[in-house]
């Protein structure tokens, strides 16, 4: 059994399932993913990813706005905290920093970011972390502001292993996408053979950054099987290992029943 640990369901593109979300979960569904977990990246769509949870028990939830998201409502801790009480939400963000897009706007990341982690560490609920060209003021930040006993996730994880291991040190897990399939993901490939797998969990980041034989198409919660299988691989370990451990690291990290 798989878990999609960062998806984006409300921005699926569902044009092969004539509009029907229904028909993509079943999808993956029925390639044996048990739970996704839908990430938001704004206030102003926030109903609708919280309604996909709530209409779905496989499907969680996540509330918070991205770094590169502008001209949007800027979320504040009371405000988080009151989405977060939500049954289904079981997790803070994504938040982070994204210097490669926004390095023009780095204060207000920098504040964005440490307003998540206090509602993280208010809400005993882990932080789902975007981390782009910001290494340092990314875990630096997370020192200051974190709670370590919460934790959270590097998601969609393209750094480098100090920062991975480092991030580990401050009791955060690391999350693989579609990317480590590709071609010329040398240094991310090393990575992600390099880590325990302990403290690995995979992701789509549906509909973004579909993997190998996909790459270049939408992506959807399904294609998280192939992910699975290409960390197996490279590895050297049984898909049906990884896919089993990397689901108990997503049932630990957001206390969830296996």
């Amino acid at each position: 059994m798989y878990i999609d640990s960062h998806c984006h369901l409300d921005r699926l593109k569902l044009d092969k399932y004539q509009g029907d979300l229904n028909a993509a979960l079943n999808a993956a569904r029925e390639k044996g993913v048990h739970r996704m977990l839908c990430v938001a990246i704004d206030l102003e769509h926030i109903q609708n990813v919280l309604d996909i949870a709530a209409q779905h028990e496989d499907i969680y939830a996540s509330v918070g706005v991205h770094p590169t998201s502008e001209k949007v409502e800027e979320p504040d801790v009371d405000r988080l905290l009151g989405l977060s009480a939500h049954e289904k939400v079981i997790a803070i963000g994504e938040t982070g920093l994204d210097y490669y897009y926004g390095e023009e706007s780095k204060a207000q990341q920098q504040l964005r970011f440490a307003t998540h982690l206090e509602a993280s560490k208010q809400s005993k609920k882990p932080v789902i972390v975007h981390t782009r060209d910001a290494k340092e003021d990314t875990l630096a930040i997370i020192a200051e502001h974190g709670d370590p006993e919460v934790g959270g996730v590097l998601h969609c994880f393209t750094e480098d292993l100090d920062m991975a291991k480092r991030a580990i040190d401050l009791n955060y897990f690391i999350s693989f996408s579609g990317i480590v399939t590709f071609k010329n993901a040398t240094e991310l490939k090393a990575v992600a053979k390099s880590l325990p797998l302990d403290r690995i969990l995979i992701e789509t980041d549906s509909p973004y950054l579909a993997p190998v034989p996909y790459r270049g198409k939408s992506n959807e919660p399904q294609y998280v099987v192939d992910v699975c299988r290409y960390l197996a691989e490279l590895r050297g370990e049984t898909e049906a290992h990884v896919a089993e451990v990397t689901a108990q690291n997503f049932n630990r990290l957001f206390n969830l029943a296996n």
